[in-house]
């Protein structure tokens, strides 16, 4: 069970319902992906039992509500925004299957179960990878298309996001910077690229598909930037002080590895007063919804106190 948020200076006065908002977009988040990604029963049944493995695994589902959180903000219908928000999942859990084989971060277990490596071989770990990005654009291209944001304009946010200048860039940083001593600044373009660029367009994504105007997309530009670095800082403390009955993956590794993390470069206590200065920058971006946003204030908020 998702713990309830404590009141602190970043919420809004307004009750928001953060635990049934999440429990309801995981479900419906859940449905639609069973009905767009092919079933375990078709041929070959190797890959796609792989690829479902993965992506019910059990995840909270936090970029897909961010999408969903960002429609409402704007106005729009969840429905509209539920391609989308499975599209990004996909990407994601390509993301952690790709991360986790021995030539990346050689872990063993995710969400509390074996890797994907782990079950199916590393062959199969690769395509199940491979495919669930290529069924992102495919579910993506379910939208129906907006007067301001075209099909065109969803694929290319999508694939900038996870191409070579964003995500693959922030692994291959991560991957070369391994035992080596790099600068907070090196550390903060990782970060930016390997974590805070899908979650940055998950929200992106979400405005899209309310028809947002170009000050609320700029707005949730900024949400999303912020929270994602945000929620990588906050990752890196966890790695450090959790154990990994709690976080579900295995702790330490990061250390393990020799990796650079900000508690590594500027220590527990900074590393923490720098991940609520970013989700009060994320909270700032907001204000041009004039209150409109409290999923989005919860889910921030939610990501910066969570144990895992």
């Amino acid at each position: 069970m998702l713990p309830r948020p404590a009141p602190s200076r970043f919420r809004s006065s307004e009750a928001f319902d953060l635990q049934s908002f999440l429990a309801t977009r995981t479900r419906a988040v859940n449905r639609a992906l069973d009905g767009f990604v092919p079933k375990a029963s078709a041929k070959p049944r190797t890959i796609h039992t792989a690829m479902r493995y993965s992506l019910f695994a059990g995840g909270k589902r936090m970029r897909p509500a961010l999408c969903l959180a960002a429609s409402g903000a704007c106005g729009g219908r969840e429905s509209a925004a539920m391609p989308l928000a499975c599209a990004v999942e996909c990407i994601h859990t390509y993301s952690l299957i790709h991360d986790d084989l021995p030539a990346m971060d050689d872990d063993d277990f995710r969400r509390g179960k074996p890797t994907n490596h782990k079950v199916f071989g590393e062959g199969i770990a690769v395509l199940a990878g491979d495919a669930l990005l290529t069924e992102a654009f495919e579910i993506a291209l379910q939208c129906r298309g907006w007067p301001r944001y075209s099909h065109q304009t969803i694929v290319r946010e999508l694939a900038r996001a996870a191409g070579s200048l964003q995500l693959i860039a922030g692994q291959v940083a991560d991957l070369e910077g391994e035992g080596k001593r790099i600068s907070a600044q090196h550390l903060r373009y990782i970060h930016e690229r390997k974590t805070s660029a899908l979650l940055c367009c998950a929200v992106r994504l979400g405005g899209m598909s309310a028809n947002c105007t170009g000050a609320q997309l700029k707005a949730l530009t900024d949400f999303g930037y912020y929270v994602g670095l945000a929620f990588q800082v906050v990752d890196d403390i966890l790695d450090v002080t959790q154990t990994t009955e709690q976080l579900g993956k295995t702790a330490g590794k990061d250390r393990k590895a020799k990796k650079a993390t900000y508690p590594a470069i500027l220590g527990l206590e900074k590393s923490r007063r720098i991940a609520e200065g970013l989700t009060q920058r994320a909270f700032q971006a907001l204000k041009t919804f004039r209150g409109k946003a409290l999923a989005l204030e919860a889910l921030a908020e939610f990501l910066l106190k969570r144990d895992r």
